[in-house]
């Protein structure tokens, strides 16, 4: 598959319809990554990360969305050092960050449990995360930065970008549920589409991360009920697009170390980064291409058609529930 300017998703099936509909017919095109960071404390990248950059760069995206994880961060013990963390973000800024700003493609960023946990002890890494975000902020219609980089919400191309603080499993306190369902009654009905973004996913997909969710019926509800278009996720490193209570949600795959196996399945999952594109009707279009050569689609036919866990069961995004 060759990431053309016109459309780098086509003969793809339609996920969901707005009808919002806007002048500019030209299409937002957005790639996600996802999980790029290797070992505690590294300051070097995969092969996979330079392929999937110079492929993102190629296409020439509208911006880039990244999902948590760019660092390797949170080590139980010794912690990390500020000068352990510094240079982590100096080499991810050197690889992802200023190649796609020399192409002038934005960078959206939600923490990752490596990048700014919020479990007690990782304060300075998520002081650093916020330091060094802050420096960079995206060059996007912020609608609401008060909280930026942890959470925000964007405007770009007429399309509305939610980003939230999402390091920790369980549901979202009440305060951020009503942020969040606040925001979407006000912004939805202005933008072609809603994309939210956080680093868990709310349900589990991979082996070995069934409690790293939010679990939260409710919180799923008020992003379907509120007029999301898509919920993305990362940490899980394995691609699952999926339908859950009537919403649309894709769990990455990874470009860093790791892949993990979808549950019910035995073989790693493939490293790959997701595109979405969203036509001038609110028309929303999604897949991922595998590493290492990101030329080709990962097959849906590949993934199961259902997960099921503790009796909650999400069904692949192609299949009738």
């Amino acid at each position: 598959m060759t990431l053309g300017r016109r459309s780098f998703l086509a003969g793809t099936t339609a996920l969901w319809t707005a009808r919002h509909v806007v002048a500019d017919a030209r299409p937002v095109r957005i790639a996600v990554i996802s999980d790029l960071n290797g070992s505690y404390g590294s300051t070097g990248y995969s092969a996979d990360v330079d392929r999937a950059i110079a492929a993102i760069r190629a296409a020439s995206p509208d911006l880039v969305i990244c999902a948590g994880d760019m660092v390797a961060g949170q080590r139980p013990s010794p912690r990390l050092t500020e000068d352990e963390i510094l240079p982590m973000w100096d080499a991810f800024h050197a690889q992802v960050s200023e190649p796609l700003a020399a192409s002038v493609i934005p960078l959206l960023v939600t923490p990752g449990n490596h990048d700014a946990s919020a479990y007690p002890g990782f304060e300075r890494e998520r002081q650093i995360f916020d330091s060094v975000w802050t420096k960079r902020a995206p060059d996007v219609t912020l609608l609401d930065g008060e909280r930026y980089p942890f959470r925000y919400a964007a405007s770009h191309r007429d399309a509305l970008f939610i980003g939230l603080d999402i390091t920790v499993p369980g549901p979202l306190p009440v305060e951020e549920t009503e942020w969040l369902a606040e925001l979407m009654r006000e912004e939805v009905p202005r933008h072609r589409a809603c994309l939210v973004f956080g680093h868990l996913p709310i349900w589990p997909v991979a082996r070995g991360r069934e409690c790293d969710v939010i679990g939260d019926p409710a919180f799923e509800a008020l992003l379907a009920q509120g007029g999301a278009n898509l919920y993305l996720s990362g940490h899980h490193h394995a691609y699952y697009p999926f339908r859950s209570g009537g919403l649309l949600q894709v769990s990455q795959a990874c470009l860093g170390s790791g892949p993990r196996r979808l549950l019910g399945t035995g073989d790693p999952a493939l490293k790959g980064f997701g595109l979405i594109e969203v036509d001038a009707a609110g028309t929303v279009r999604e897949q991922a291409l595998a590493a290492p050569n990101f030329d080709a689609p990962i097959a849906l036919t590949d993934l199961p058609d259902s997960i099921s866990h503790r009796g909650h069961r999400i069904v692949r995004r192609d299949i009738p529930a």
